[in-house]
């Protein structure tokens, strides 16, 4: 079973993506995104929270309020600290768990990172049912992605994944599956990230990190990056789950069935507009380069696969390149060991260079059978002594 009140769990990333977009110089609606992010801190009271901002973006700030909303923070702080004190000398273990968790969600919801964080770890201690304990987990994930802090996220994605191992419901065991496939793309791990993420997206329902078609749109992406033809087409450009939303992200729709397709062209187009998509997403956008360059390579791959030699015009023609920026950039690739051709400068042509798949096996099994004699040596030499 979910946490109750899914809909409503803490923090609201989506404050944390308002904030990441007003860092990014080519987002067109920043005054509205200021005004939400700025409504929900107010309305909320989040004055650590508020005054980040403030500092980060050079806001004034509204003395005023602050003063204020800290004494009515203050005030209902107390309050709790009541509760607790109420409930660990007349009530049971039960209330002393309920009182300590409505406190840590009470700073949670105040933007209080620090303080939060110590009064989970506290209701931890307090908590017994399993379950509960991976809610807390989950929380505490929610706040490391909420405030970019990787080592939180990590730090209790693998207490969570050690709590699975001890049972736990498939709700929650599903929703930290999500979790931990959001936090290795967010590391640039695309091949770990698509395996989570298709296991997980038939029965996604981790909506507090990230509605549907966002997580559609992260399964497709790290999918193209990893996925053999074969697997991507059975996996994403059929899949029913993909199917439903994909026609309503045209690009990602454009660059999915382009490249599966070999319209080259259109892929070229479709990437371009997918990674101006990618810059305002706090987890891709320190991935935006590295990403284009490897789905670059995949399509050449791909597109030389079907010949031994190529003119250099055609395949420039066939991506809607010129032959002089199609040049460099083979080049490139082949000198880093990328791509396996080479280019006749002279005729025009990429040939395509096919590995002896033989001969490397043949070579690695002369070079292991160097180590093991080694191996061999230096075990007799102990042996001898």
């Amino acid at each position: 079973m979910a946490e109750e009140g899914a809909e409503k769990l803490l923090p609201d990333m989506k404050l944390s993506q308002y904030r990441y977009l007003l860092t990014v110089p080519s987002f067109d609606g920043k005054e509205e995104v200021k005004k939400q992010l700025l409504d929900a801190v107010l309305e909320n009271k989040m004055v650590k929270f508020y005054e980040e901002l403030c500092a980060q973006f050079h806001w004034d700030v509204d003395n005023a309020w602050v003063q204020e909303s800290n004494k009515t923070n203050e005030e209902t702080l107390k309050q709790l600290d009541e509760k607790i004190e109420d409930a660990v000398k007349n009530l049971g273990e039960t209330e002393v768990r309920e009182s300590n968790l409505a406190k840590a969600e009470f700073l949670l919801k105040i933007g209080d990172k620090v303080a939060a964080e110590s009064a989970y770890r506290v209701t931890t201690e307090k908590t017994v049912a399993l379950g509960q304990r991976l809610d807390i987990v989950l929380t505490l994930i929610r706040i490391g992605f909420f405030y970019n802090d990787k080592d939180l996220a990590l730090r209790n994605i693998e207490k969570g994944m050690s709590l699975i191992e001890e049972g736990g419901d498939w709700d929650r065991r599903n929703r930290l599956r999500v979790y931990k496939a959001y936090y290795l793309m967010s590391i640039r791990n695309f091949e770990e990230s698509a395996k989570l993420f298709l296991a997980t997206l038939p029965s996604f329902s981790a909506e507090e990190l990230f509605d549907y078609k966002k997580n559609v749109f992260y399964t497709t992406l790290t999918s193209l990056f990893c996925l053999d033809r074969v697997t991507l087409k059975q996996k994403v450009v059929d899949a029913p789950e993909v199917l439903t939303v994909i026609s309503t992200m045209p690009a990602l729709e454009n660059l999915l069935n382009n490249f599966y397709n070999s319209e080259y062209q259109q892929f070229f187009v479709a990437l371009a507009s997918i990674t101006d998509q990618m810059k305002e997403d706090p987890a891709l956008q320190e991935h935006v380069k590295y990403f284009s360059r490897e789905m670059r390579i995949r399509a050449y791959v791909q597109f030389l696969e079907s010949y031994r030699s190529v003119q250099l015009k055609s395949m420039a023609n066939a991506f809607g390149v010129t032959e002089g920026y199609l040049d460099k950039e083979l080049s490139r690739f082949i000198y880093l060991g990328r791509l396996n051709c080479r280019i006749d400068a002279v005729g025009g042509v990429v040939e395509t260079i096919r590995p002896d798949t033989k001969n490397a096996q043949y070579h690695n099994a002369i070079k292991q059978g160097d180590l093991l004699l080694n191996r061999i040596q230096k075990l007799s030499r102990v042996i001898h002594l």
